[in-house]
């Protein structure tokens, strides 16, 4: 049985590392800084609104999820992002579209310090994107390597305590599982030797893992998955 490192307690600041800086992660963004300026309800979010029940319903015992489990505060929350486009965080926003223009209005301040990292990016896993902020590197693990000192970088910078990442770039183009995926050591192989089956996903989440920082996956490419990041978990 696979067994977690503890879980620590939710002490200093929580930097959250984002994958793509497009409609979802900027929605996510300005709803965070409008709930902390208290212009805004956290509406739909789980862990900010939502109820567990305890014991029998006729005990009544529904305490909030924030006050029951141990969480993060959306004050101690530091976001990091990497995007192939140079537009900071309100900008994207605007050209999402998804929020209107005078809900971002009012945390334009906020957004606008939000500015992408150079991205790991590929053209042949999604062939209708095109963009110059993008990281060079001899091999793919030079570019893991990379994306690690990025974040090494703004542990630093902002003083942070602990991370998770979340891939929310666009989809990628489908892979099946081969060879270089079975274990870690064939993985990083393919890493050094520019593997076809490697994609920009897997060397996010290596990164991450690599570094002990939790990898959420976004969006339904085969990434987590494989045996080789598994056994690096």
């Amino acid at each position: 049985m696979l067994r977690g490192n503890e879980i620590k307690k939710p002490e200093g600041k929580l930097g959250v590392l984002l994958v793509g800086l497009g409609a979802v992660s900027t929605t996510f963004l300005a709803g965070v800084e409008a709930i902390k300026k208290r212009i805004a309800k956290p509406i739909g979010s789980l862990t900010q609104m939502g109820r567990i029940r305890l014991g029998k319903r006729t005990e009544k015992r529904n305490p909030l999820i924030k006050d029951f489990v141990p969480l993060a505060k959306l004050e101690d929350m530091e976001f990091l992002t990497w995007d192939i486009f140079e537009h900071n965080a309100y900008q994207s926003a605007l050209n999402a579209g998804v929020l209107e223009k005078n809900h971002l209005e009012s945390v334009k301040e906020e957004l606008e310090k939000i500015k992408p990292q150079k991205a790991v990016f590929i053209k042949g896993y999604v062939k209708k994107l095109d963009g110059k902020n993008v990281k060079q590197g001899k091999n793919k693990m030079e570019l893991a390597e990379v994306l690690m000192q990025d974040i090494l970088n703004f542990k630093r910078e902002k003083n942070i305590d602990r991370f998770v990442m979340i891939w929310i770039a666009s989809t990628e183009a489908y892979l099946e599982e081969s060879t270089v995926h079975s274990n870690l050591k064939n993985f990083e192989e393919g890493l050094k030797n520019n593997s076809n089956d490697i994609s920009p996903s897997m060397i996010y989440a290596y990164a991450a893992l690599k570094m002990g920082i939790p990898f959420a996956n976004g969006a339904p490419n085969l990434t987590v998955e494989i045996p080789a990041l598994r056994e690096l978990a």
